[in-house]
């Protein structure tokens, strides 16, 4: 991908956007304790997003018993894709997704506010835990929740993620990502009337898609550890994983006395529901770096603006000056560039802005992220890194990450430790109910999306899969 970093236009300091942002709104709103309002507000919302979808396509068979051998064809036409790019990779060709780390790093931030809900369409399936009909998709959710593993459940996994890579500034992205985030959430709330669709949008999500695979492997080759994304590469599998529970779930909720058509047409309309809002490949294409290192410096302005002496001035104007009017960062990086501050095209360690960033002993020491610094690291470079030279890496996140050991059972954890209180309160408390029901209704709300990850949400949904196994 070949980068302009010369004449940079004067912009607007923001992204435009538009005023209203519906998903975004209500997935903040769902993302706590949804109050009655947040609920009414997300079956509306789910009806108009169902709305929208009905003219997209569908891949689904005409006949449901038809399900296994499409899931059969689409696996295998899937494998061939992907066989087919590692045989143009293995002759030379380029990454088909990510030019650069800093690339990957736009995509992980980009997909945050989908990733960190992982599995929440499901949740309100788990108070029918009793119904045999719902046993395979029950499942399915308590494996997005690593069954209360914390280096299985998902959304950990993906915290930790972002946090290792400097990515965790995702919330004021715009409203198209979080579309998915948003619908997922909503499902979660009405599973009750919405039961249909939250199948049929559990079919399509689960299905192994080729550019999880492709991802996987260009992270690997960028230093990012893909854990989160290989993880799903097994659980989703059309043998014994995600997929396949997928069809099972569908066909066992398949109603017996009611229209069976009309079940299956929301199924597909439920479906349909994947094709909304931001997606992994509008992501990945929506990537422009200029752009991206001025969102970058025209948000650092806002605080950058009062803090900065008036010894150094620019074309007769001060830091502080340059930054106070945050339409015309573009303009104060021109200057830099006239003044040799920053040297395009060249290692960015010649630039003598990129000296004051980066280095413990750096004036500016910790005022950009490390996701900050790639992309200003790849905008610096430019064609220089292009050629092949190395730009600086991280730790991968995983390089600390132990595998296969299990969190530490209650009975391991020290006593009267304040960390732990809370967590031997509701063992407590799930001693002392009378049934398995009751413990079960108790744990509930710990598996909820927006608490699982959570240390009590983790031991709660250990404790309720060893009571629903």
């Amino acid at each position: 991908m070949q980068l302009t970093t010369r004449s940079l236009p004067i912009i607007p300091a923001t992204l435009p956007q538009t005023t209203k942002q519906p998903s975004r709104e209500l997935y903040f709103a769902l993302s706590h304790e949804a109050d009655d309002e947040a609920r009414a507000t997300a079956a509306h919302y789910l009806r108009r997003q169902l709305e929208a979808a009905a003219a997209l396509p569908c891949d689904l068979p005409g006949d449901p018993r038809d399900l296994p051998h499409w899931l059969e064809q689409r696996t295998a036409k899937v494998g061939r894709q992907y066989q087919a790019y590692l045989e143009q990779r293995r002759t030379g060709g380029p990454r088909r997704y990510f030019s650069s780390k800093a690339h990957a790093l736009h995509f992980l931030r980009g997909v945050a506010p989908t990733k960190l809900v992982d599995g929440a369409w499901l949740y309100g399936l788990l108070q029918r835990w009793d119904d045999p009909r719902f046993t395979a998709l029950i499942q399915t959710y308590l494996e997005e929740l690593g069954e209360g593993r914390p280096e299985k459940n998902h959304v950990v996994l993906y915290r930790k993620l972002l946090a290792s890579q400097g990515c965790d500034d995702w919330q004021a992205l715009d409203d198209a990502h979080f579309v998915q985030g948003a619908i997922q959430l909503a499902l979660a709330e009405h599973a009750e009337q919405f039961l249909a669709e939250v199948i049929g949008f559990n079919l399509g999500y689960e299905q192994l898609p080729l550019h999880l695979l492709i991802t996987a492997y260009e992270l690997t080759e960028l230093g990012i550890d893909p854990y989160y994304f290989t993880l799903h590469v097994t659980v989703d599998n059309a043998d014994s994983g995600h997929a396949t529970k997928a069809v099972q779930g569908l066909l066992a909720a398949w109603p017996q006395v009611a229209d069976g058509a009309e079940f299956y047409r929301r199924v597909r309309a439920g479906y349909r529901l994947n094709e909304l809002g931001a997606s992994t490949l509008s992501v990945i294409g929506d990537f422009d770096l200029q752009r991206e290192v001025l969102r970058i410096f025209a948000r650092k302005a806002g605080v950058g603006r009062f803090i900065h002496s008036d010894y150094c001035r620019f074309e007769g104007r001060t830091v502080n000056q340059w930054l106070g009017e945050p339409e015309r960062v573009g303009s104060f990086l021109a200057v830099l560039e006239k003044r040799g501050w920053i040297k395009h095209g060249h290692d960015p360690r010649e630039s003598r802005f990129w000296q004051l960033i980066t280095g413990e002993q750096a004036p500016m020491f910790g005022v950009f992220s490390a996701h900050e610094q790639q992309l200003i690291h790849a905008w610096i470079a430019g064609d220089w890194q292009a050629d092949g030279k190395r730009s600086p890496h991280r730790a991968p996140f995983g390089a600390h990450r132990q595998h296969g050991r299990a969190s530490p059972s209650p009975i391991e954890r020290p006593a009267d430790n304040d960390f732990d209180e809370e967590l031997q309160l509701l063992e407590r408390q799930v001693a002392r109910q009378p049934t398995r029901e009751a413990r079960m209704r108790l744990l509930l709300p710990l598996l909820a999306p927006q608490r699982h990850h959570s240390a009590a949400g983790l031991l709660a949904t250990r404790l309720f899969t060893g009571l629903f196994n």
